[in-house]
C-alpha cells in the first residue's frame, strides 16, 4: 500500500508510539534494524498499516522473548510470497529453540525458588532458636 496515495491510513510516529506505549526512540531503532521502512513527507515520517503490524509483530515477538534479529527473519517470511511451507517449517524450528530455551529458564527459575525456600526456612528456624524466652509479667496483687 502506497502511504502517499491519497485516502491511505498512515500513523505518525508519535501515533504509532502512544498507541503501542513505547518510545519514538524505539521505533526510531527499529527501522534501523529494518523492521519498519516509513515514508517521508518532508522531514517527517510516515507510517503505512504495512509498518504499523510489522510494529505489532515486533512487541509480540519481544513479549515472547524473541531477538530482533529472530522477528525480522519471521516478519520478513510472512511477506515473502515463495515456499511457505518451507518458511513454515523454519518457523516450527525457531519455536521449537524459544520453547527448549524457556523450558530451560523455567526449570533453573524452580530449582532456584526451592534452594531459596530451604534457605529460608533453614533462616527463621535459627532466629527462632536464638530468640530469648518471653518474659514473663508478674501481675500485681
Amino acid at each position: 500500500m502506497d502511504p502517499t496515495r491519497p485516502g491511505a491510513r498512515t500513523y505518525t510516529i508519535t501515533e504509532l508510539a502512544q498507541e503501542f506505549g513505547i518510545t519514538p526512540r524505539a521505533i526510531r531503532f527499529y527501522e534501523d534494524v529494518g523492521l519498519l521502512t516509513p515514508a517521508r513527507e518532508g522531514r517527517n515520517r510516515v507510517y503505512a498499516p504495512r509498518d504499523r503490524t510489522r510494529l505489532k509483530l515486533t512487541l509480540r515477538g519481544k513479549r515472547l522473548g524473541f531477538s530482533l534479529q529472530e522477528i525480522k527473519q519471521l516478519v520478513d517470511m510472512y511477506e515473502s510470497p515463495s515456499d511457505t511451507a518451507q518458511q513454515l517449517q523454519a518457523f516450527l524450528a525457531t519455536l521449537a529453540a524459544h520453547r527448549r530455551q524457556l523450558e530451560q529458564q523455567r526449570e533453573d527459575l524452580e530449582l532456584a525458588l526451592a534452594e531459596i525456600a530451604q534457605h529460608e526456612d533453614r533462616c527463621r528456624t535459627l532466629l527462632a532458636a536464638a530468640a530469648p524466652p518471653p518474659r514473663r509479667r508478674v501481675s500485681p496483687r
